[in-house]
């Protein structure tokens, strides 16, 4: 029997449905090109999904992700545990697939906790961490921001970043710590509860894999070295993977990401920057575009300084982000639809037609 992870009430009536039909409840702790690793019991083992799950898929979320609890029929040690369905998920960390394709990636579910991994050299950068927020945020789950690499500051020189990532983090919780000298790690420690599942995002060489490998307690991931000159990582981590604890909990790595586009964050753009949202509350007149309007609070806060010019550029560039991802990802829903329709259209044509030729 597997030990629940802070499983909702939903997701326990699933699972105790599927254990009376006889399945086997279990946790995808990784994927490799339509395998999958589960582990159920303390046991590791290699699954597929059904072919009748592949085939009614629609979409990217219909297949299982790492992180997900899923109902499976086990069978002898040389043949694969089949995957028949999906526990609903309580939690989904997604972005847009890399490149011109619209369609989501799920990165993990059914975590409490995204730990938004960010170095403190020259991986630093306050945009990209805006982006992180609104992403972490839209996955329901608790974002916690992780500043590595604090052993190359001095102490004037850390306050002036956290001063900087305090100004956007939206009270979220956020360390300042060395993976090198454990300053601070005590603290990331505690946030990591008996029940509980926590991801890790970042870019490439922000420290994501070092820190995981001090929590678990070995070198279980393998690192490399930064270049100086850019502070950019080699890629460590190359596949999402769930890696339980010894004392409790289970942590998700997952690979650097060069970029992370946003998808299906409606209204968590507006929530990641409610400075900004409060202050067009105050303007002149409710349809301000912020622009050249006379009384708009948001302009003059540009002007007096208490809003950087940096942050409202990167409001704008996410919103309209988010609007394009949404009228596209309709679109693509739509056509992906009637694909579907028109498949399974000619499937039952051939099912007619095969059985008019046994009459």
């Amino acid at each position: 029997m597997v030990v629940p992870h802070c499983m909702t009430s939903e997701q326990l009536t699933s699972q105790q449905q599927y254990l009376a039909e006889g399945f086997s409840v279990a946790r995808v702790i990784a994927e490799h090109k339509g395998r999958y690793s589960i582990m159920i019991d303390d046991t590791v083992l290699s699954a597929e999904i059904t072919g009748k799950m592949m085939f009614a898929a629609e979409t990217r979320k219909d297949y299982p992700a790492v992180g997900d609890w899923v109902a499976v029929q086990l069978y002898d040690d040389n043949s694969p545990a089949i995957v028949h369905h999906i526990l609903p998920r309580r939690t989904v960390l997604s972005r847009k697939t890399s490149g011109r394709e619209v369609e989501e990636q799920i990165i993990a579910t059914n975590m409490d906790i995204v730990f938004i991994v960010q170095g403190l050299d020259k991986n630093f950068n306050v945009r990209r961490l805006e982006r992180f927020l609104v992403v972490a945020m839209q996955s329901g789950a608790v974002p916690v921001i992780l500043l590595s690499k604090s052993d190359l500051l001095s102490d004037d020189e850390l306050q002036g970043m956290l001063k900087e990532v305090k100004a956007i983090s939206l009270n979220a919780v956020t360390i300042a710590y060395s993976a090198k000298t454990m300053v601070h790690l005590e603290e990331i420690r505690k946030l990591i509860t008996e029940n509980s599942t926590i991801c890790f995002i970042g870019s490439s060489g922000a420290g994501k894999s070092t820190l995981i490998n001090r929590l678990v307690g070995n070198e279980n991931i393998y690192t490399q070295e930064v270049r100086e000159e850019d502070s950019k990582g080699m890629h460590t981590t190359t596949h999402r993977e769930l890696i339980p604890l010894v004392g409790g909990g289970c942590v998700i790595d997952t690979p650097g990401l060069r970029e992370i586009g946003l998808w299906d964050v409606g209204v968590r753009v507006d929530e990641s920057f409610s400075d900004i949202a409060e202050l067009a509350l105050q303007c002149k007149f409710t349809d301000c575009s912020h622009a050249q309007e006379p009384g708009c609070a948001v302009q003059a806060a540009i002007d007096n300084g208490t809003l950087e010019q940096g942050r409202y550029e990167s409001f704008l560039k996410l919103k309209r982000e988010a609007e394009y991802i949404a009228s596209k990802s309709d679109v693509t829903k739509q056509q992906e639809r009637k694909a579907k329709e028109k498949k399974l259209g000619k499937v039952l044509k051939q099912f007619v037609k095969n059985n008019n030729k046994r009459r």
